[in-house]
């Protein structure tokens, strides 16, 4: 067996045990040489000893998006347009179950795991600018995930309802008039006008960007979410993700030209997504006011300076 071929037994047994006791792939699993490895995202992640050499094998989770299918084309798409950053996509099988992957495994840690983040940036957003001139080919009709119109979505009709369960709290009701603030200031419809699209890595997680200090090579991992974009959201989406707070916001001002923010009509984009997107993670930061203060407290007053104006 070479390090293409699909282990059809090994994932026969894996999927066995899915079926059987769902648990038991929460671990490592030594009798099939698996190690588990962590930031699946709702997959599960192993390092495989394989006969040929280790193996990254990843089990996904089923749902309309067919999230392996997408990180097997992303890969593929982006090795055949010569771009290195992203691991080297080995064998999929399409089970309807249970779908698989193998990746060739790569060295390096994440940039939130550094001592000093901010070391990587350069390379990541040097390697950002080379996936967004990839064509978008088989992404031309597919969205990356947490797009703009998903993001109001749920932050107009999913939050909303969340909140009016709560009709007694007064926090409900300051989150409904931040919302009504984020209406007045037009970035709905800022960010429903047309923008040239580019391909994008689909989710602005830290944790996806893998840097060996070494060799200074970066890699990108995790392309389930891939799809296409614009680069004045995805910028603004990476900024905001809770993980960019490992890095100052004076070092991401200033690299928005290489991430594709370099005229006043990106600026603009940018700046309305950079506070839908802030306004989102407030939602998802809400739901666990009461067990995690701190991430909450934290995020509230973020999202309010952005509203305000306070960055701009």
């Amino acid at each position: 067996m070479d390090h293409h071929t699909i282990p059809h037994d090994l994932l026969a047994e894996l999927r066995v045990l899915h079926r059987e006791r769902p648990d038991a792939l929460g671990a490592d699993l030594p009798e099939h040489g698996l190690t588990q490895l962590t930031g699946g995202r709702n997959n599960r992640v192993y390092r495989w000893s394989s006969p040929r050499g280790p193996v990254c094998l990843k089990l996904y989770r089923t749902d309309k998006r067919d999230r392996a299918r997408c990180e097997w084309t992303a890969l593929r798409h982006l090795a055949d347009h010569g771009v290195t950053v992203a691991c080297t996509a080995l064998w999929h099988d399409p089970h309807p179950e249970l779908p698989a992957v193998g990746l060739r495994l790569v060295p390096g840690r994440p940039i939130t795991a550094l001592d000093t983040p901010h070391a990587a940036l350069q390379a990541m957003v040097t390697a950002l600018g080379q996936i967004r001139q990839v064509p978008l080919g088989p992404f031309a009709s597919l969205g990356r995930l947490d797009s703009a119109s998903d993001f109001i979505r749920r932050i107009t009709t999913t939050w909303p309802e969340q909140l009016h369960e709560y009709p007694d709290e007064p926090l409900s009701r300051d989150m409904s008039r931040m919302i009504a603030r984020w209406h007045d200031r037009g970035d709905a419809t800022v960010l429903a006008e047309p923008a040239p699209r580019v391909l994008s890595h689909g989710d602005g997680n830290l944790d996806n960007w893998h840097w060996h200090d070494f060799i200074s090579t970066i890699y990108a991992l995790d392309w389930e979410f891939a799809g296409h974009s614009d680069a004045a959201y995805d910028a603004a989406e990476l900024i905001e993700h809770p993980s960019a707070r490992a890095v100052e916001d004076d070092l991401w001002l200033a690299l928005l030209p290489e991430l594709g923010v370099d005229d006043g009509q990106a600026r603009r984009r940018f700046a309305a997504a950079r506070r839908t997107a802030a306004l989102r993670w407030l939602a998802v930061r809400w739901k666990r006011r009461d067990t995690n203060v701190s991430a909450f407290e934290q995020q509230l007053h973020r999202t309010r300076s952005l509203i305000a104006g306070d960055h701009e």
